[in-house]
């Protein structure tokens, strides 16, 4: 039975990382709808290049660095491809590939922020660096038993460690690179430059909402036994009620508030309450999940106004308020809505403040190590394409070939 019970967690862990590999696709298809046509391959070959960069590197060093042991709960030892350090009763390959996809989605949710404007070349750079240490060392102090996991803080699969990472380096990303050419009047008034393909940004919304099934309930590492069966069930209804939640409440108030329902804000508001209920889907009850998707779909729409048109940061697909302001805010909801220990439950205080430290350390390092890394290339090495390479596109001139040809 115990032979059984290995093999059947075994097969949820892969199947679960299949699924958020699935999410790649998504995270293409959602970005390159959400931009010109004339950067559509330029869009599509970053999000491969995250997958095979992350793939060899975390490998290589990262996964060391996430779980390796260390003295201090800072940074695990380096493994060099070597996988034996790791004691587990699963397969420490399954593992490692579980680990993997996790760590390419938090490189992947930078490119959209970036998009139209960036070298690839630079790209490379700064996609590896993400996958080498900014993730991996932040990822040890909770999820590699470090010292903000030793304090209690609780991110079930990745609102903070994950999602508000890739924001918050989204975010200093934009910053770095500066707005698309015409995206500010001369009076500094915002202007719409729409997406090419909402079908194509629908259908990778879509995709994104199915692999979150595996990002959820796949963080549980387990499928047998009752315990485990529940809890995975759990964060199924927890996971699509706040998608769920979160997409209505962002159509409703854009009908209140523009005179209609926004299709494309529509779908931000779906990953908003998906991002915001990855930290505590295991623990928050189906009232609280609905709770946190509407409360994300609301400050989602605020959050984009405010970033776009009073910051100034041109961010083409929404992914430093999706990702960041999401994930931080899903962070701190446990805090409140956990049903053992939240605030609102009679648990006092604790809980939200190492809640709140812990989403605080973790941002602080990607917003620290982020300006570093995008500050520097931008001034010793060039992070942004020149005019007429931006104004016809970066597909011919950064990879010779058009996604759509007569």
């Amino acid at each position: 039975m115990e032979e059984l019970s290995i093999s059947l967690d075994t097969v949820w862990m892969l199947l679960a990382a299949m699924l958020v590999f699935f999410m790649q696709p998504g995270f293409a298809l959602c970005e390159a709808g959400f931009t010109r046509s004339k950067n559509t391959v330029n869009i599509l070959m970053k999000n491969f290049v995250d997958f095979m960069f992350g793939s060899l590197l975390f490998w290589l060093v990262g996964f060391g660095f996430m779980f390796g042991n260390d003295g201090a709960g800072f940074i695990g030892a380096p493994n060099w491809g070597d996988l034996s350090f790791y004691k587990s009763d699963l397969p420490v390959e399954g593992f490692l590939i579980f680990q993997t996809v996790f760590c390419a989605t938090s490189a992947t949710i930078v490119s959209g922020a970036m998009a139209e404007r960036t070298k690839f070349s630079m790209y490379l750079v700064y996609s590896a660096f993400i996958s080498l240490l900014i993730y991996p060392i932040e990822g040890h102090w909770t999820w590699g038993g470090g010292w903000l996991s030793e304090l209690g803080f609780h991110d079930f699969a990745g609102s903070a460690i994950v999602h508000s990472v890739g924001g918050v380096l989204a975010l200093i990303g934009a910053l770095a690179l500066g707005p698309r050419i015409g995206k500010y009047s001369s009076d500094g008034k915002s202007r719409a430059i729409p997406g090419h393909n909402l079908t194509m940004a629908a259908l990778g919304v879509f995709i994104l909402w199915m692999g979150w099934f595996g990002f959820n309930p796949g963080s549980q590492l387990a499928a047998s036994g009752e315990v485990n069966r529940t809890a995975i069930s759990h964060v199924f209804l927890t996971t699509n009620l706040a998608a769920a939640a979160g997409g209505v409440a962002t159509m409703f108030l854009t009908w209140i508030k523009y005179g209609k329902p926004s299709l494309s804000l529509t779908l931000n508001g779906i990953l908003a309450g998906l991002v915001g209920i990855t930290a505590g889907c295991d623990v928050v009850s189906p009232l609280g999940a609905v709770i946190i998707g509407l409360t994300c779909g609301i400050v989602l729409v605020y959050s984009i106004e405010f970033i776009d048109s009073k910051l100034h940061i041109d961010d083409p697909v929404g992914a430093s308020s999706v990702h960041g302001v999401c994930g931080i805010l899903g962070t701190l909801l446990t805090g409140l809505l956990a049903t053992d220990g939240g605030l609102f439950y009679g648990g006092g205080w604790h809980f939200l403040g190492t809640q709140a430290l812990g989403v605080l350390v973790i941002d602080l390092w990607a917003a620290a190590t982020g300006f570093l890394l995008f500050f520097g290339i931008k001034k010793f090495l060039g992070l942004r394409v020149g005019k007429r390479v931006e104004e016809e596109g970066l597909d011919i001139y950064e990879h010779g070939e058009s996604c759509y040809n007569a």
